[in-house]
């Protein structure tokens, strides 16, 4: 698994997680959607960890710095 995501990438994908579990918890949003944004809040936190972005590859994205040889 190639790191496809740059550290510019990694920190909005968690603030964005951040701000959805606060409004979450606050009780902004609820319900079903707030279930579905929270989910979705875990994957950003669970793909900035490992830096890879699954939907990344298909499309050949890549955010990260590194050189390829």
């Amino acid at each position: 698994m190639t790191k496809n995501m740059g550290s510019a990438d990694r920190i909005i994908r968690v603030i964005i997680a951040a701000i959805v579990c606060i409004l979450y918890f606050t009780g902004t949003i609820s319900g079903t959607l707030g279930i579905i944004l929270l989910v979705l809040a875990g994957v950003f936190v669970l793909t900035s960890v490992i830096n890879f972005c699954p939907l990344y590859a298909p499309f050949g994205i890549k955010t990260s710095k590194i050189k390829e040889k």
